[in-house]
């Protein structure tokens, strides 16, 4: 007890210097919804400049101190100034990426003037040692930074909760436009937050230099341990983010002291750990109804265009056979990382799902693949397919905090599954051969040498293969029916899932891919070497990996090539060292600084840029060259088959719908018969909504049952139901915005079988549209727009593009959320007249919510009534009209005889006019 007591002690002072790092965090979202991936570089700036005053120009401990903290304080507040105020309403990936884009400035600069060696930074902060509880050892200065951080925590606490700056924080965080509204600056309020929270950053990063030394490495991955406490926080509360903390650093002591002997590198992974176990508790399966509104940068259609190809592989090919050793070894390097940044096109670019972990993903297939040929001594070929082979289930392991988060906190969690991997495996001595590393053989080919060094153009022709392989792999994924639901997972989860595709199964299938395609890049670019060592795989490089996509473009094939320029050792690394020298020590800051740029001026990447400039020529070209030319084609439909559904009943008993304390639906019944239009009406607020999410899946009732033709569907998830039969429209539409009109349909219609999932990688079939399907197009008059992309589309053929598409999947059973909304008269009668067609003619189960009551009126068989959750009337749409609680209701008054005295004034009224 007296040793574990002792290292909780020492634990506290290093808890205690997190949890001022993660406040750091906290201020600055607040301030501005931002996590700041920069914050550790911000603050080791500080930390620099500090030890610089101080340790070399002899200035008094607390001016050193001052000043390092105000540098850090002002680099925050000229990020905001400077890039986040004009990326406010950029895409959450890009904010992410511009945060990431300034840890590597910050960290290249740091590395360039000071080097990136450990700094000995000496306490000045006492040394003395207590002795308590029967010879417990605590030093001071542990106390000392513990209550440091109390009162910081204590301060914050009442400076966010009682001050009219914390009231304006708020606000701004709520809602920018009503805090403007009532005099406060949203970006002065968050210029303000950036610079506390970096000088926090910068305040902690001093305190903990001559605990854990200074340097660049070191000081940047202290962002991610801060990470941990602010997320147990939920980026929200001080105190918590203390107590978290203080928790995490004695953890991590006790674990150094006990476990890190038998497992090395345990220690530093715990907050990584702890990071992956709150997510997967605490993760949301599905996103809420806003999430549709974070829009990722643009996504390329993926077309084999045979000039650019024949072009793209000449270019290469001759430079590979005509340049020397230092461009051919640069070859090698780009299409290694060239692989890399293919698999974030899948995974980030196509499917959405942010990973910072891709590079260490490339580094367990070089693992695996050296292991085997160095210690079991595999052939090459053998090796490298395992290697492929044995990273794809890491993927998806990787992949399984994915389906709780998103977004920011997916970032998170793979940052830190990267960081674990490469602390507990590429790290450990016994499992990577030591200070040695691992030696491998030549790698062959069926025998044929194509060792780097002494073959490096063989090696390169090798390397262009795999790259040109998987980008073709990559196309052929986009323009399968995989492709669609990939963009539909990216675009709208809820959308997706709503139309039967298993999300969960679609983000593994991403993530598996995406290692396999990683790991094939680490392969080629471990392989480069005899000897191996592994710490290459750094969490930094992943990072930087995810920048060079942005820059290329991570929605497009090209991007991957583009961005791997910028890798250390890749072209552009060569092409400036040719041209200017040493412009090889400078790649990583000219890399950050171009990444500032990119998200600033064209978020979509320089392949976007090119494409749109050079397809004029590209055209022009193929029109005189008729062989590598082929017009378009029209789109042809089969013949609209407008079959009846299978009939099916909706029961809904006693649905309860609570939101936290709020009960939004207060026990709802109803019954939807095949061939009737059951209406949904009530106020705004009055929980219709809610009960079609409620039915449908995306919100879990509290009480209450949900059934299709008697089958029991309340446990099931949103694609099960929709795979029964059960089909829904939303209020706000939330279509594909990525995908033209017929691939929205497509993605609803396309059979869900497996076998296209493998296929997929080498040769899409897309199947003809059901009959269905093209009988939606036909009632829904959208024939003449199926190759428009949906953002180019007017509001009313939204609408009608939303109906169809969740007609297109054949339901038995309907669910409209506000068809009608925003449309004019004439619009609004015809719409109804589609919707009774499709109960008449197609024999579908309707329930519909409007609030246009000619509309409801006009084709409802039967008609539900809500009013705050509670269903307060039910009869035929005569008996509504007539019905006093009904116009309570929506008169705003509570007795029901003043209503109908009320109603039967308006009555007259229309009859004297």
């Amino acid at each position: 007890m007296k040793e574990f007591l002792t290292f909780a002690f020492l634990g506290i002072g290093l808890g205690s210097l997190y949890s001022l790092a993660s406040q750091g965090l906290l201020v600055v979202y607040r301030g501005s919804g931002i996590l700041n991936f920069a914050q550790g570089a911000v603050g080791m700036v500080g930390a620099y400049i500090y030890w610089e005053l101080d340790h070399q120009h002899g200035l008094p401990y607390g001016v050193a101190l001052i000043l390092g903290v105000a540098a850090s304080a002002l680099i925050g507040a000229l990020t905001q100034v400077l890039i986040m105020g004009p990326l406010r309403r950029s895409a959450p990936l890009v904010r992410i990426v511009a945060t990431l884009g300034l840890l590597i400035v910050l960290q290249a600069a740091v590395i360039l003037r000071y080097g990136s060696g450990v700094v000995v930074v000496h306490s000045e902060l006492p040394t003395t040692t207590w002795h308590i509880l029967g010879g417990v050892a605590v030093q001071e200065s542990r106390m000392i930074l513990l209550g440091i951080a109390v009162v910081i925590t204590a301060v914050l606490f009442w400076a966010y909760r009682y001050t009219s700056f914390g009231r304006a924080t708020a606000a701004v965080s709520q809602n920018q436009r009503s805090a403007a509204a009532l005099g406060w600056s949203p970006d002065l309020i968050a210029t303000a937050n950036w610079a506390l929270g970096a000088g926090l950053g910068g305040l902690a990063a001093v305190l903990i230099a001559p605990i854990a030394q200074l340097q660049a490495s070191t000081m940047t991955n202290l962002v991610l341990a801060a990470m941990a406490a602010a997320l147990i926080a939920s980026f929200r509360s001080f105190p918590i983010c203390l107590l978290a903390g203080v928790l995490l650093g004695i953890g991590q002591t006790e674990i150094q002291n006990y476990w890190d002997v038998h497992v090395s590198g345990l220690s530093p992974s715990f907050p990584f750990i702890v990071i992956v176990l709150v997510m997967i508790v605490r993760g949301q399966a599905l996103p809420l109804r806003d999430a549709f509104l974070q829009r990722l940068p643009a996504v390329g259609r993926a077309h084999l265009r045979p000039i650019a190809i024949i072009l793209g592989i000449a270019i290469y090919s001759a430079g590979i056979l005509a340049l020397d050793k230092s461009w051919v070894n640069g070859f090698i390097t780009t299409f290694g990382f060239g692989l890399v940044l293919l698999s974030i096109v899948v995974l980030t670019g196509y499917t959405g799902q942010i990973s910072l972990c891709q590079f260490a993903l490339a580094g367990v297939g070089a693992y695996i693949a050296s292991r085997l040929v160095s210690v079991w001594h595999w052939p090459f070929e053998l090796g490298f397919i395992a290697g492929i082979v044995g990273t794809v289930p890491v993927g998806m392991i990787f992949a399984l905090p994915a389906v709780r988060a998103r977004g920011v906190n997916l970032a998170i969690v793979t940052l830190g599954l990267g960081t674990a991997v490469n602390l507990l495996v590429f790290n450990s001595g016994p499992l990577t051969g030591g200070f040695t590393g691992t030696v491998v053989p030549h790698p062959k080919i069926f025998g044929y040498d194509i060792f780097a060094v002494t073959y490096p153009q063989r090696y390169a022709f090798f390397g262009f293969v795999l790259f040109i392989l998987a980008a073709v792999s990559v196309s052929s994924i986009r323009r399968s029916r995989t492709g669609r639901q990939l963009i539909a997972v990216r675009t709208n989860e809820r959308a997706a899932a709503a139309l039967g595709i298993n999300v969960r199964s679609i983000k593994l299938y991403a993530f598996g891919v995406a290692a396999a395609i990683a790991a094939a890049g680490g392969i080629l670019i471990a392989f480069e070497n005899k000897t191996i060592f592994y710490g290459q795989f750094d969490p930094l490089t992943s990072i930087n990996a995810m920048a060079w996509a942005v820059i290329g473009g991570v929605g497009f094939i090209h991007g991957a090539s583009v961005g791997a320029w910028f890798a250390p050792g890749a072209l552009g690394t060569v092409l400036g060292d040719k041209i200017y020298g040493n412009l090889g020590n400078y790649i990583l800051l000219i890399g950050g600084g171009f990444l500032l740029l990119t998200v600033l001026q064209t978020p979509n990447g320089v392949a976007a840029v090119q494409a749109e400039k050079l397809r004029p020529l590209g055209q022009m070209i193929g029109r005189r060259v008729k062989w590598l030319w082929a017009e378009p084609k029209p789109i042809e439909l089969p013949t609209p088959e407008r079959q009846r559904v299978a009939p099916k009943t909706l029961r809904v008993d006693n649905l309860v719908v609570r939101y936290g304390r709020v009960t939004a639906v207060a026990g709802f019944s109803t019954e939807v018969r095949p061939g009737t239009v059951v209406g949904l009406i009530g106020p705004n607020g009055a929980g219709k909504t809610s009960v079609i999410d409620g039915i449908t899946g995306f919100t879990t009732p509290t009480e209450g049952r949900v059934y299709i033709d008697e089958v029991d569907v309340t446990g099931t998830g949103v694609a099960q139901r929709a795979q029964m039969g059960l089909s829904r429209s939303f209020q706000s539409l939330e279509l594909f915005e990525d995908l033209t009109v017929l691939e929205n349909l497509r993605t609803a219609a396309d059979p869900r079988d497996k076998v296209s999932y493998l296929r997929d990688l080498v040769y899409p079939v897309n199947p003809p549209l059901p009959g269905t399907a093209v009988a939606a197009i036909t009632e829904f008059r959208l024939g003449d727009d199926l190759d428009r992309v949906v953002e180019n589309l007017s509001y009313g053929q939204r609408r009608l593009l939303a109906i169809a598409r969740a007609v297109a999947i054949s339901p038995s059973i309907l669910l409209l959320d506000e068809p009608a909304a925003g449309l004019g008269e004439s619009e609004s009668r015809e719409l109804a007249q589609l919707v009774r067609r499709l109960c008449d003619d197609w024999g579908m189960s309707i329930l519909l919510i409007e609030h246009d009551m000619d509309f409801v009126m006009s084709i409802c068989d039967h008609i539900e009534v809500l009013d705050f959750g509670k269903q307060i009337a039910t009869g035929t749409p005569a008996e509504i009209k007539s019905n006093p609680h009904v116009v309570a209701a929506y008169l705003g008054v509570e007795d029901p005889e003043e209503a109908a005295q009320a109603a039967e004034a308006d009555a007259m009224k229309g009859a004297v006019g």
